[in-house]
Parts: structure tokens; C-alpha cells; sequence
């Protein structure tokens, strides 16, 4: 399988760079995978497409604003910092621009002396092992400096609206560099309708990092190699996913990364179980789902493990067919794009 099989052409303009003005009124292309029809909608409509009984999983990991600027020590060289990974406490790994002037030893001042960074060494693909030291709360200092690590195709500085709209509304668990984007159109009067009318809404954590943004590099699907991420599944979570499919309720993943938890954290037999841990799980057609039966989640990158992902729930054909109608009909794609259920 090869990853050119999971190419569409997509114009330039489809490629959002701003948010919809209300998150529930973006649009919502709707496959059905039982006939192959396909439906546009408005997102607020997912309501009448699902069941009491049914289960909506969401990732509630909350984003940093992760993208930080600042001086290095001696020379005055400006230094843009991506933070990357937390390693522990205030060690973390970090992505830097431009990275040939930073080495082991030298000092990265931000927000005139607020924050400062040590280079420790060097991590995987370039990045930088720094340690940060600083007075008060690094989460505060880091909300005060910081700005939103907007993904590449998304082609302006990240501005204080982008910490409002680049985070989902239910998001609580600090640690992701990059949003979990399906969720981006749930408003909490749309997840109480949800309620209202008997589904089950439980909450997953996976801290999303920066290789999401990472080209895939190999021509064979089955070479790739993904990142690791951090997840944890509380009991309650578990205990609601497990007892609405006991119960014959759909699994609905909201985005791909609550997909990835859910997957990485079950038995052969769809028994999610609680608890922590890392995942590299990297799912592409003839993929056997154990847990997830439908999928709310946005567009993706032509020859992404995203698209792959998408396309094992349906089929490669179907859902490239798919992909062509929603530019066709000038959907609006990526992160700050329109969504679809496949349903």
C-alpha cells in the first residue's frame, strides 16, 4: 500500500485559516456507509443523527500556547521555541528556530528574564532538551507569553482569539501542542441537546504533539513509524464507554485522537480499560476496529496518517470519492474546517 494512494487534489483557498464565526454552524458532510449517500448538512444537524443510547467520546486535552519567542544570552540572536514534550517537571523537549545557533549550555531569556531556558542537549530530529527556570506558575507565565502553535498550513501569527477558538470548549487536561480538532464545532448547549436525548458523553485524554504535523516520509503505508503520545482513560470514562456498548449503543469518536485512545486502550473483544500509558498505534486500511463505531472529525492532509486512519473505517475508494465531493462543494478544509460524520 502505498502512501500516493492517499493523495486528492486540493485547491489552496479550501484551506481555512480563520474559524467559523459560530463552532456548530460550520458544515458537516455526512457518509453513510451502509449506501455510500453522502448528505451536507450544517454540524448543529449531527444532533438528528444520533441515538439514545449511542456514546460520544471526546479528548479532553487542553492546548498550551506552546509558541514562545525569545533572546539567547550573549549575542542578542532572536529564538522562536515550539515546546514539544514535557519531559518531566521543567525539562521539556523543543522544537527551535534557528537551531544551528542554539548548544548545550547556552541561555534563551523570554519576556525579559520572565522565563529562561537552559539547552541541555539534543533530542530526536533536532530538537532541543532545555530547562526552564522562572518565579511563580509556568502554565501562567507560559498563558502571559506564549501564543497558540497554530499548524503550518495555516499561513498567520496565531493572535489572542486563537486562544479562545484553537481549544475546545470542554478541554481541561493541559498538555497538547496541537487541538484535537473535531471537537473545535461542539458548543455546550450542543453536547446538552446530545444529552437531552439520551446519549452517553464520557471523556478521554491523549496530549497531542507536535509529529501530528510531521510529513509522512516513506512511499510504503507499512514503513511509517508514528510518534508517541500520552493518553489516560479514568474508570468513569471506561465504565460509560463499556456499559452503552454493553447495551448495544454506538461508539462515537469525536476526532481521530480519541479514536487512537480508545483503540490503544482495548481488549481484542471491545472491553475499553482504564488507565495510562504511551501510543504509537498506527491505524491504515485493514485495520479491525475493537472499539470505535463511528467517526466526527475534520478534513485531512492529502497522504496523511489521518486520511489513512479515516479510510480504514470506510475504505480507501469511498472515502478519497468523498474527499472530492467536499471539494467540489467548496467545503472548508483542515483545522479550521468543516467536519464530517462517518456514520
Amino acid at each position: 500500500m502505498n502512501v500516493s494512494d492517499f493523495d486528492y487534489e486540493l485547491p489552496k483557498e479550501l484551506i481555512a485559516q480563520e474559524p467559523s464565526e459560530v463552532r456548530d454552524e460550520c458544515r458537516l458532510l455526512v457518509i453513510h456507509r451502509s449506501t455510500g449517500e453522502l448528505e451536507h448538512k450544517k454540524f448543529f444537524n449531527i444532533i438528528d443523527y444520533l441515538n439514545p443510547g449511542d456514546c460520544l467520546v471526546f479528548n479532553d486535552s487542553k492546548v498550551i500556547p506552546a509558541r514562545i519567542y525569545g533572546v539567547k544570552e550573549g549575542t542578542g540572536a532572536n529564538i522562536e521555541f515550539l515546546l514539544s514534550k514535557r519531559i518531566e517537571g521543567d525539562k521539556w523537549e523543543t522544537l527551535v528556530r534557528p537551531g544551528r545557533r542554539l548548544h548545550e549550555g547556552d541561555v534563551v531569556n523570554f519576556g525579559d528574564g520572565k522565563l529562561k531556558a537552559e539547552i541541555l542537549g539534543t533530542g530526536d530530529e533536532g530538537t532541543r532538551i532545555v530547562q526552564f527556570s522562572y518565579s511563580g506558575v509556568f502554565m501562567e507565565i507560559l498563558d502571559e507569553l506564549g501564543s497558540m502553535p497554530l499548524p503550518p498550513y495555516i499561513e498567520r501569527e496565531a493572535d489572542e482569539h486563537d486562544k479562545d477558538r484553537y481549544q475546545n470548549v470542554y478541554a481541561k487536561n493541559e498538555g497538547s501542542v496541537a487541538c484535537a480538532t473535531a471537537g473545535l464545532h461542539w458548543t455546550e448547549d450542543l453536547i446538552e441537546q446530545a444529552i437531552n436525548k439520551g446519549v452517553k458523553i464520557a471523556y478521554v485524554t491523549l496530549h497531542v504533539g507536535i509529529g501530528t504535523f510531521r510529513p509522512v516520509k516513506v512511499d510504503n503505508v507499512e514503513e511509517h513509524h508514528m510518534h508517541f503520545e500520552e493518553y489516560s482513560v479514568s474508570d468513569e470514562a471506561a465504565n460509560i464507554i463499556n456499559e452503552a456498548r454493553a447495551a448495544g449503543g454506538r461508539i462515537i469518536s469525536i476526532g481521530t485522537t480519541a479514536c487512537r485512545t480508545m483503540e490503544s486502550s482495548s481488549t481484542d473483544d471491545g472491553k475499553l480499560i482504564a488507565g495510562s500509558g504511551s501510543t504509537n498505534i498506527f491505524i491504515y486500511p485493514g485495520y479491525k476496529f475493537k472499539m470505535v463505531d463511528s467517526l466526527i472529525t475534520n478534513f485531512h492532509l492529502p497522504k496523511s496518517t489521518l486520511l489513512m486512519l479515516v479510510s480504514a473505517l470506510y475504505n480507501r475508494d469511498a472515502m478519497i470519492d468523498a474527499y472530492k465531493e467536499a471539494v467540489s462543494e467548496k467545503y472548508r478544509f483542515f483545522s479550521y474546517g468543516d467536519a464530517m460524520f462517518i456514520e
